[in-house]
């Protein structure tokens, strides 16, 4: 039984995601494949902390990893929205 607050596969996009840990494993800028926490996310981005840097990661470039026990993979093209209407969208 699915617990109401439990971020799973099925309603991840539908989660605030900061705090959660992200890897990025795709972007047409291989410096931006990092991994970290995320601190913020606005429309276009994701800012994650990497070794106590913030490194700005634009969704538009990139495919991320999560790991919430299962692995997600999310292309960000998909999710350029602002972080609000994303979880309205995705209920």
């Amino acid at each position: 039984m699915e617990k109401k607050y439990e971020i799973t596969k099925k309603n991840f996009l539908s989660h605030e995601w900061i705090g959660l840990k992200v890897k990025v494993i795709k972007s047409s800028d291989k410096k931006r494949e990092v991994e970290g926490k995320i601190i913020n996310e606005t429309q276009n981005t994701i800012w994650v902390e990497v070794k106590g840097e913030q490194k700005i990661i634009p969704k538009k470039e990139c495919v991320f990893e999560f790991d919430i026990g299962e692995k997600i993979i999310v292309e960000g093209k998909n999710v350029i929205k602002r972080p609000e209407d994303r979880v309205k969208d995705f209920r």
